[in-house]
């Protein structure tokens, strides 16, 4: 289904991560490496118990230093490179893989880890050197504030880009889907959108997901198994 000249938007989620080792958000148990999501990953979290989250964020950007790609991320980049401007990734991981892998055109709609953000002037920077890994608060270096927070979109915040993901995925002639359970709103809501405008809908996970049903033709399996091959005969037809 995959010519020149279409366009191409791809949707990816945390299990494309979790083959390089990065753990999901969505464990059998509930649980997100013991804590509930609501402990960590809101604003009122912060708001109530910033030591508890900023030491969990910590955690998670000194892992990054700890992962690589995987053949998922390098068959994406790939695609990419085929497709030039007529491609579109929008991920909902917060991990650096993607752009590791050689990707470029891609929307990251929670966040990033690599970044920290403060919350009286705005200011968003890369803060990944040693000293801004450790457990005390980073401060802001545009402002006199004292404790940035993580540039994630935690629950009950508003995606990053989120109308130019939609745009895209509205757009687009195919629309693949990557290692999503189908839970999160509004990156759920991407894949119904693609199938209403009449793209043709391709999923990759390695269990079926909530929406499957919406996808015209879903291979189950690991991401890094399965997408070297597709992205093979996709840039082949």
């Amino acid at each position: 289904m995959l010519k020149k000249g279409m366009k191409v938007a791809v949707l990816t989620g945390a299990g494309i991560s979790a083959e390089s080792g990065i753990r999901t958000f969505r464990a059998e148990d509930g649980l997100w490496e013991e804590h509930r999501l609501e402990d960590v990953a809101t604003p009122q979290a912060w708001n109530a118990n910033p030591e508890m989250v900023w030491r969990f964020y910590q955690a998670r950007r000194r892992q990054l230093l700890e992962v690589e790609v995987n053949p998922a991320h390098d068959a994406l980049a790939e695609l990419e490179e085929g497709f030039g401007e007529d491609f579109t990734l929008i991920t909902q991981n917060v991990d650096d893989l993607h752009e590791r892998a050689g990707s470029k055109r891609f929307i990251q709609m929670h966040g990033e880890l690599r970044k920290l953000r403060c919350e009286e002037c705005g200011h968003v920077c890369e803060a990944m050197e040693p000293e801004q890994l450790k457990d005390d608060y980073v401060p802001c270096s545009n402002c006199s504030n004292q404790r940035l927070r993580p540039h994630i979109v935690w629950f009950d915040e508003e995606p990053f880009g989120r109308w130019t993901c939609e745009a895209a995925v509205h757009d687009c002639d195919v629309f693949i889907v990557v290692g999503t359970s189908g839970h999160v709103y509004p990156a759920n809501n991407l894949l119904p959108i693609a199938r209403h405008t009449g793209s043709y809908c391709i999923g990759v996970n390695l269990d079926p997901p909530l929406n499957v049903d919406f996808f015209h033709e879903f291979h189950q399996g690991k991401a890094g198994e399965l997408l070297p091959g597709l992205v093979k005969e996709w840039l082949e037809s």
